[in-house]
């Protein structure tokens, strides 16, 4: 495995793992609908749920989503022959978006529906994978319009 592949891989795990250890922490201290302030008037962490996709649309297609996950870890992995050694960016972005996407698969899959719980109280509740995945497309997307 290259340097690149491996530094791609790493951003992927320890996106999953901190995705993971955070929903855990959740799951463990907080009942579902609860909510604990972090920063007053700023920050909460709630504890919600998701089976839609960004913003709870599309509520209930679970099964597609995991079927959609499924097919943008594939596209990912058959793309990272692409991505060259040099581009940092790209690669950070890559990885970002695997490791979101599959932080949110393992939860569809074991728990039927997202755990969601950064809440900001002006936009709707979100998690450290959903975070990454926007990253990622922004980056993603700024990118290919750069070399365009």
């Amino acid at each position: 495995m290259n340097k690149k592949n491996i530094f791609i891989f790493s951003i992927t795990l320890f996106i999953v793992i901190l995705d993971q250890i955070t929903k855990f922490f959740i799951r463990q201290e907080l009942q579902l609908n609860q909510s604990i302030p972090i920063i007053r008037n700023i920050l909460n962490f709630t504890h919600t749920t998701n089976t839609g996709s960004a913003f709870g649309l599309f509520k209930g297609l679970n099964l597609i989503f995991i079927l959609f996950s499924f097919i943008v870890i594939i596209v990912i992995f058959r793309y990272l022959k692409e991505v060259k050694e040099n581009e940092r960016l790209l690669q950070f972005a890559v990885g970002s978006l695997s490791g979101g996407t599959i932080g949110n698969l393992i939860d569809r899959i074991f728990y039927g529906h997202v755990i969601d719980f950064i809440d900001f109280r002006v936009w709707p509740v979100f998690n450290i994978a959903d975070s990454f995945i926007t990253i990622s497309v922004i980056f993603i997307a700024v990118l290919l319009w750069n070399w365009s």
